[in-house]
Parts: C-alpha cells; sequence; structure tokens
C-alpha cells in the first residue's frame, strides 16, 4: 500500500468519525423541542438524555464525549439547543446546569460500559442493557448535587428532579437499546481501524 493510499484512508477514517460526531450532536440538539415543562419542578422532561445515552452505545466512549461536548459547546456559545430552544453559557449556572454537565459524563459512561464497537461484532444485549441504565443514572449525579446546592433541600432536589423523570428514563433507555443494538453495527463497520 503506497504511502498516498494510507494517508486518504487515514482522512476517510478522520473525516467519517467528525461526521459521526456531528450528527449525534445535531440529534442531540433535535432533541431540544421535545421539552415539557413541570409545574412543580425546575427541570423539564426533556428527549436530549435520549440521544446522548445513544451517542455513547452507539460511538463508543471518546467520540460519543465528543458529540456530547461539541453538544454542550454549541449551547454554552449561546446556539438555542437546550431545552425550550435556549442557549447561553448562563444556562450552567441555572438548575439544570448539573444536568447539562452530566451529559458529557452520560456519554462517556454508555459508551465505556457498552465498549467500542468492533466491526463484525456484536455486542450482548445485556451489555447494552447496563451501559443505557448506567447513561442514564450517571446524569442525575452532578444534576442532583447541582440541585441541591440550589435548593438546600435533598427530599426537594428528589421530589424536583429525580423521581419524576425514573419512568421516562426507563422508557428511554429501553429505546436506547432497541435502537443502539442496529445502529452500533452500521457505525462500527464506518468507524473500523
Amino acid at each position: 500500500m503506497s504511502e498516498t493510499t494510507t494517508v486518504r484512508m487515514s482522512n476517510r477514517r478522520v473525516i467519517t468519525r467528525i461526521t459521526f460526531v456531528a450528527l449525534f450532536s445535531a440529534l442531540i440538539a433535535g432533541g431540544t423541542f421535545i421539552a415539557i415543562p413541570l409545574p412543580f419542578s425546575p427541570v423539564p422532561i426533556v428527549l436530549q438524555n435520549l440521544f446522548i445515552v445513544l451517542a455513547g452505545l452507539v460511538l463508543g466512549p471518546a467520540l460519543g464525549a465528543a458529540a456530547a461536548g461539541l453538544y454542550l459547546l454549541a449551547g454554552a456559545l449561546g446556539l438555542p439547543v437546550f431545552a425550550g430552544a435556549v442557549g447561553g453559557a448562563a444556562h450552567f449556572l441555572g438548575p439544570t446546569g448539573g444536568f447539562l454537565a452530566g451529559y458529557f459524563f452520560s456519554a462517556l459512561a454508555a459508551g465505556l460500559a457498552a465498549g467500542r464497537p468492533k466491526a463484525g461484532k456484536t455486542a450482548p444485549l445485556f451489555r447494552l442493557i447496563l451501559a443505557s441504565a448506567c447513561g442514564f443514572l450517571v446524569v442525575y449525579v452532578p444534576g442532583l448535587a447541582w440541585l441541591y446546592r440550589l435548593m438546600g433541600n435533598w427530599a426537594a432536589v428528589f421530589a424536583a428532579g429525580f423521581f419524576p423523570f425514573l419512568i421516562g428514563d426507563a422508557l428511554k433507555a429501553v429505546s436506547a437499546v432497541a435502537v443502539a443494538s442496529r445502529l452500533r453495527r452500521a457505525a462500527a463497520d464506518k468507524l473500523a481501524d
């Protein structure tokens, strides 16, 4: 294989990876249009966390976290990609700031638990289920900690930022596993080294 062919293949891999990261970041941003405010909570029901976990499951830890990071950067720069079609760095200091920060760790955790997709190999279903659950739970750690900093009462924090979301997140986790099991194979073929 010539050096030119090797460079061309390497460039193609880089472009493919950038494309996947941008695509999943756009999917996450698209989730902003599904945001249901709750009258008793400063935290809305959102669809972004589904796409965050899906990015980790499909792309693996590094590229999944990169997609989440790109989404967060876009929002911090003011693009209207956060829940309710808003943007700006100030949202990291509001009641949902911890959840936003948790998105990066959620994609990373889901990707680490699922493992990097490999061409010709299928991840076991139980591993994807565990990875999905892990991704959804990890987002709560910084989210609830930051909410506590603002509310000062753990009972109120769990009532406003945890319990109302469990059933929805469980349904999203099941959806993520169903979609990821098919998308991982396609992504692995394109992302193979």
